[in-house]
């Protein structure tokens, strides 16, 4: 599977971005899809992950009630819609595909390129 991750950018506190990630190659739609993001001298760490069939997702506390994981299976397509901004979501954002469902960056299979999402004061 190949991941292209678009859609980062600058924002103000408060604003909103939406994340694609777009797959090509095997079956998308066997995947468990993972968002991830990674700040300067900080670990990657797990954002949000969805199901195969989209209908279970899953959050980290920190951007739980502000971000929102889905995905087209028909698109090949997973997305990461962040309202509510602020300057700690600064990162870069990894989309990534799993066999199963998991948290660590270690039990993903593919990756992204990455995608820069700044946040300013």
């Amino acid at each position: 599977v190949q991941l292209q991750a678009s859609g980062g950018g600058l924002v103000q506190t408060g604003g909103s971005l939406r994340l694609s990630c777009a797959a090509s190659g095997r079956s998308f739609g066997g995947y468990f899809m993972g968002w991830f993001r990674q700040a300067p001298g900080k670990d990657r760490e797990f954002v949000a992950g969805i199901s195969r069939s989209g209908t279970t997702t899953y959050y980290a506390d920190s951007v739980k009630g502000r971000f929102t994981i889905s995905r087209d299976n028909a698109k090949n397509t997973v997305y990461l819609q962040m309202n509510s901004l602020k300057p700690e979501d600064t990162a870069v954002y990894y989309c990534a595909a799993a066999l199963s469902l998991t948290r660590l960056p270690r039990d993903y299979d593919y990756w992204g390129q990455g995608t820069q999402v700044t946040v300013s004061s």
